[in-house]
């Protein structure tokens, strides 16, 4: 069961992200991603700021991306993501990429991430906070639009 409640928002595709095949390029779904992850920490109460604070956070240790099929110019994708896990020093992100048009995932994908001192560079373990941060977090029919 996953640790929070999925962040869903609408992007629409712009043209400095299709590539010379004419879809999305593969290094744009990452930045997605990204966007998505930190929009998502940011939410709950835990964004950049708050983490150089108090001199911890997230780093990323290793992402999966499957590309199952491709997104065209002009489209509108529907981008999910949530917190399946939290143990100890690390979190798995999971996040989808719908294509609005016919429904279908287009891409979908998962991120290590884990916690460490700013300071040493070394793990640590997650705080409780964080955890119920995104644990009790209600989108509450939030929507963005990018």
């Amino acid at each position: 069961m996953a640790i929070s409640k999925a962040l869903e928002f609408r992007h629409k595709v712009t043209p400095d992200e299709i590539d010379g095949l004419g879809h999305v390029n593969n290094q744009v779904y990452l930045d997605w991603f990204l966007t998505a992850a930190t929009r998502h920490s940011m939410l709950v109460g835990w964004g950049i700021e708050r983490m150089l604070a108090v001199g911890e956070g997230w780093v990323i240790r290793r992402h999966e991306i499957d590309y199952l099929l491709p997104v065209k110019p002009e489209e509108t994708v529907l981008m999910r993501t949530w917190v399946e896990t939290a143990e100890r020093a690390s979190s798995e992100r999971r996040y989808e990429i719908h294509r609005l048009s016919d429904g279908k995932m287009a891409c979908c994908g998962r991120t290590m991430w884990v916690w460490i001192n700013y300071k040493t560079g070394r793990p640590g373990r997650i705080p409780q906070e964080v955890v119920q941060a995104f644990a009790s977090w209600d989108p509450g029919g939030l929507g963005i639009a990018t």
